[in-house]
């Protein structure tokens, strides 16, 4: 998936850009995908959302693109894209990307939401703990209300949107997962239209193309192949995904963008570990028998998921075309299904393929329809 700015006037070429983190990149968060999210995404950590985390996230990657919300335009005609530009964004491709991999990797031994809670909880006290020695503990200054917007944006993002990417990972594989979460941008544009704003023709017919290919992408929950509580989860994370990047341009939010981000993760990693023992996922969980596949998975998704790319995608919305940014939208999903095919072996159906390759037209429909805009 993820700072959003403070009030509520958001450029509308710049509302779909997300983070942290689409649900699973990014943070997330990715994720967290085009209009929304991080790839996360997925899970995403991302950190980058809607206008904001995620990934996708990607839902995997962390809350961090809202950043674009307050960001000038860096897309100038004729500019040359340097070297740095580059391998930024391949650091956000390729890191939200895998961190769906990583998510399935982390809940082989791993409870759902305790994980998800102490990746998000520590990857927010290191955040804030770098932005203080860097800038300066002002900050990290919030208002009450900002700091109510941000916790909110958290939990919607984090807690809703990657927590439940992060239970369905239990249940299907990490390449679908990332297939349904690349839906987020049709889902955005149906809150904008909503709103009373008015999104292109073109954004539409992403949106209808977004949900035929959705469809297609349930079949396997369907036919039984896997299970259909966990493309339905997924489904769910992607909305809640969708409501928290736009709200995230509507409500009051601090001053910094890294530090909205630092308060997005903890509130959210503070409510996935509540409903981790409410769910009782700490009854029969035994430290020692974590594997250390699972650990490695989960300090990737901190340190990279979370931080790193967190950090090169925040470095990109101020220095590249948003045009370009918006690529990881659809890069994300086919590095998550690539990934999961190579190294866990996970199948490649013609439901996956068919209605991966659908939803990846509809989201690149909507970015390209957006950004003419």
């Amino acid at each position: 998936m993820t700072a959003s700015g403070a009030g509520t006037g958001a450029p509308e070429s710049r509302a779909l850009l997300p983070p942290a983190s689409a649900p699973g990149a990014s943070g997330g968060i990715t994720p967290p995908a085009g209009t929304g999210a991080p790839t996360g995404n997925g899970d995403g950590t991302g950190t980058a959302t809607g206008a904001r985390s995620g990934t996708g996230a990607a839902l995997g990657s962390e809350p961090a693109a809202a950043a674009a919300v307050r960001a000038g335009d860096a897309s100038v005609p004729g500019r040359r894209i340097s070297g740095p530009v580059w391998a930024a964004l391949a650091v956000v491709y390729v890191v939200w990307g895998s961190t769906y991999l990583g998510i399935r990797v982390v809940v082989e031994t791993m409870p759902p939401f305790l994980s998800a809670g102490a990746r998000f909880v520590a990857a927010g006290l290191v955040l804030a703990v770098i932005i203080a020695w860097r800038q300066g503990p002002s900050a990290l200054r919030a208002t009450p209300a900002q700091l109510l917007s941000a916790a909110v944006v958290g939990l919607l993002l984090l807690l809703g949107g990657n927590g439940l990417v992060v239970l369905a990972e239990t249940a299907v594989p990490s390449g679908l997962a990332a297939l349904l979460v690349a839906v987020v941008p049709a889902w955005v544009v149906v809150l904008r239209r909503a709103s009373g704003e008015r999104p292109g023709p073109g954004a539409y017919g992403g949106v209808l193309l977004g949900l035929a290919g959705l469809a297609v992408l349930t079949l396997p929950g369907l036919s039984g192949d896997v299970r259909l509580w966990g493309v339905l989860t997924v489904v769910a994370a992607t909305v809640l995904w969708s409501v928290g990047s736009f709200s995230s341009s509507r409500i009051p939010m601090p001053a910094n963008p890294f530090a909205t981000s630092a308060y997005e993760m903890v509130a959210g990693g503070l409510g996935c570990l509540l409903v981790g023992l409410a769910r009782g996922e700490q009854q029969g969980f035994v430290l020692a028998e974590v594997s250390g596949r699972s650990w490695t998975a989960l300090a990737y998704l901190v340190v990279f998921g979370s931080l790193i790319a967190f950090t090169a995608y925040a470095w990109l919305l101020h220095s590249a075309p948003l045009s370009l940014v918006a690529t990881y939208a659809y890069v994300n999903p086919v590095v998550a299904v690539l990934l999961g095919s190579l190294v866990l072996g996970e199948r490649l159906t013609w439901p996956i393929a068919v209605g991966g390759a659908v939803v990846v037209a509809g989201v690149c429909l909507i970015v390209s329809t957006e950004r003419r805009r």
